[in-house]
């Protein structure tokens, strides 16, 4: 049954795997193509082979964090228009400019409701397929 986000890849970075499997589900009921991974190193490989249109990164996890994940993926020339949302517990303003600073589009609190998590893939998926 095709959704309104006809084929739309959408990857999910975070190191829980209920936010994952929540985002999977969400995700896929809106009619999206949906990559999940479970830390920055496995993003990064997923962004390189699957060239998702819209990443969703959580902030705190091992290894590489959700920053440095972003940081990465914008100094990459291919994937500098690529939209990034970050995903935290927090809803702290320091937060929020530090991800700017690095190049992500906005931030999500969570736990977020289907509703959020839509609304942002449908404000700035259609960006990012507008722009290549």
């Amino acid at each position: 049954m095709p959704g309104e986000g006809s084929g739309l890849k959408v990857l999910v970075v975070d190191d829980s795997n209920t936010i994952r499997r929540s985002a999977e589900i969400f995700l896929k009921q809106g009619g999206y193509d949906v990559l999940l991974a479970d830390d920055g190193f496995d993003a990064l490989a997923k962004v390189s082979d699957y060239e998702p249109q819209l990443i969703f990164c959580d902030i705190l996890m091992p290894k590489l964090d959700g920053y440095q994940t972003c940081a990465i993926i914008k100094r990459h020339e291919r994937f500098s228009a690529t939209p990034v949302v970050m995903l935290s517990s927090k809803d702290g303003v320091f937060d929020k400019a530090r991800g700017r600073m690095v190049g992500c589009q906005d931030y999500l609190t969570k736990p977020f409701t289907k509703d959020q998590l839509l609304q942002a893939v449908r404000q700035f998926g259609m960006q990012s397929q507008g722009a290549s």
